[in-house]
């Protein structure tokens, strides 16, 4: 070989030597807890590569592709949430990989996106969308025949009839499984008192309420979960209306005349809660009534009242909530009854040791006995009466091609043809903030969800677990490891690609109280502490 092709072949193998080296140079991150003693789930998540995420668990976790699909795990750049410290800009600013791009949150008016022409995905047909809110579904049905929206949440029960007859609009079911419950703090006197809490199951005529109250279609329920998610309602039904056992159970826990309480709600329409302020009295009238019962009906500011209602500070009655997040047992029963929740005092380790067994067990049919077994342990000890899953509905204009409400999240508005360049959408009250890792309430996650992606979603017409950011996740046997292969090519909207490193980052802040960017709204990370049995390194 003369000289100057030696030059050239070592010219060529010094590039080679250089791809490669620049191949193999990401250094992937890796948060983990200390040891597993902590009681969680997640052992520890890791980079493999640049494309592959690790997810190594405690114990078994069948239900992982379905949290993992839910909007507060959603992917942020890891620079991003490092320059913030989990905190500050981001609470309403996020950078996503979604189909919008924030623009301006308009405080106590709009919130305002573009079109992001660099995504992965389908595409909107338009340029701009706009979500605003309005707590009266009168309100939102009239803007909407107006024509000034173009898609409103939560029609009121008495709209659906009108609604259906509109040639101009189009009536949409949702089918979001839901239940509204009547909860008791624990901690507080008398409900410390599990003879008064089940004085307060039996003297509460449920059915009178549905029958009144909420839209044709609604259920009174017969567990905490509706029968509509498997083994949502094994085990024995809920206690029927026997006034005279109830007066009974009270007089024995000391109370033959009743006592003084008070009922908190926030005035904030839901699908399982139609007519707050209506069904609050209703439910003072049947305490006083039929129990002796005095309560002084307390309206508390929405952001305020999950707050506190989930910490467990109220000391009295409060009418809470839940729609489904995702297809699974474990949405109902480990968000609200897990041994880290603190919402109904003290946790009661005769629900949550059986549900956390339970959660491990991917067999339907196997894992049965213990959801009976936990579902009777509620029903005995009465931490909440659980009231009615409701129906529930959304409306469009005519016009609007492809307008939908999915049975699990928000729309994803991009899938929506207005056949115009903006899109307005009317939900019912303002978010508390745009992280969604550190949000609960249904209209947080709404509008921060056109930005932020997760790993995997759900379809919009069902409850099937899809493609997002990964390709898909795969586990092992046993469901003790679970394997994350990344879209290539997927970008933030502030330009940079996304990496294994982003989706670590971004879990970390939420599951890890050791990690830098643990910081949020709350720093309470509800769903990664109650869906994966609580945060690790505390």
């Amino acid at each position: 070989m003369n000289i100057k092709k030696l030059i050239q072949a070592t010219s060529l193998i010094g590039i080679l030597v250089f791809f490669v080296g620049s191949a193999s140079a990401f250094n992937g991150d890796k948060v983990s807890a200390k040891d597993c003693s902590y009681g969680g789930k997640i052992k520890s998540i890791e980079a493999v590569n640049e494309y592959e995420v690790k997810f190594t668990m405690c114990k078994p976790d069948p239900a992982f592709r379905a949290k993992a699909a839910f909007t507060p795990f959603s992917i942020q750049p890891k620079e991003y949430l490092d320059s913030t410290g989990g905190g500050g800009t981001i609470l309403e600013n996020p950078i996503g990989t979604g189909p919008f791009k924030l623009e301006k949150w308009n405080r106590g008016d709009s919130i305002l996106y573009s079109k992001f022409k660099d995504y992965w995905g389908k595409k909107p047909s338009y340029d701009k969308l706009v979500i605003r809110w309005a707590s009266e579904g009168a309100g939102r049905l009239i803007e909407l025949r107006s024509g000034t929206v173009d898609q409103i949440t939560n029609l009121s029960p008495d709209d659906f009839d009108s609604v259906k007859k509109d040639s101009s609009l189009t009536f949409i079911p949702v089918a979001n499984p839901n239940t509204l419950y009547l909860a008791m703090t624990n901690t507080f006197k008398p409900f410390d008192d599990v003879r008064v809490r089940k004085a307060i199951a039996m003297g509460i005529d449920r059915s009178r309420i549905v029958d009144n109250f909420f839209p044709e279609g609604s259920e009174v329920a017969s567990h905490f979960t509706p029968c509509s998610i498997a083994n949502g309602c094994t085990g024995e039904s809920w206690y029927d209306f026997d006034l005279k056992a109830a007066k009974a159970l009270l007089a024995e826990a000391g109370f033959p005349n009743g006592f003084k309480s008070k009922i908190f709600y926030r005035d904030v329409f839901r699908g399982y809660l139609p007519e707050p302020g209506i069904v609050a009295v209703e439910f003072q009238t049947q305490l006083k009534d039929n129990l002796g019962i005095d309560v002084e009906v307390v309206v508390m500011e929405s952001g305020e009242f999950i707050d506190e209602s989930t910490n467990g500070r109220l000391d009295g009655f409060y009418l809470l909530g839940w729609g489904a997040d995702y297809p699974h047992v474990t949405n109902f029963l480990d968000f609200h009854f897990s041994a880290s929740n603190p919402q109904y005092g003290n946790p009661y380790p005769e629900v949550y040791k059986v549900l956390e067994e339970a959660s491990t067990i991917a067999s339907e049919s196997k894992a049965k006995p213990l959801y009976s077994k936990a579902n009777n342990a509620i029903k005995s000890l009465v931490p909440m009466v659980p009231i009615a899953h409701g129906a529930s509905a959304s409306a469009a204009l005519k016009s609007v091609k492809n307008a939908h409400f999915r049975p699990f999240g928000a729309p994803l508005f991009h899938h929506a043809n207005p056949g115009k360049d903006t899109f307005v959408f009317m939900q019912n009250a303002e978010p508390i903030s745009m992280y969604c890792a550190d949000e609960t309430d249904g209209e947080s996650l709404a509008v921060c969800q056109q930005v932020v992606e997760p790993l995997l979603g759900y379809a919009i017409d069902s409850g099937n677990i899809e493609s997002r950011l990964a390709k898909d996740c795969t586990g092992n046997s046993d469901a003790t490891v679970w394997t994350c292969i990344l879209r290539r090519g997927v970008k933030f909207h502030d330009g940079s690609k996304l990496d294994a490193n982003d989706v670590v980052a971004s879990w970390a802040a939420g599951i890890d109280v050791s990690n830098k960017n643990h910081k949020g709204n709350t720093g309470a990370f509800e769903y990664y502490s109650y869906l994966f049995d609580g945060l690790m390194n505390k």
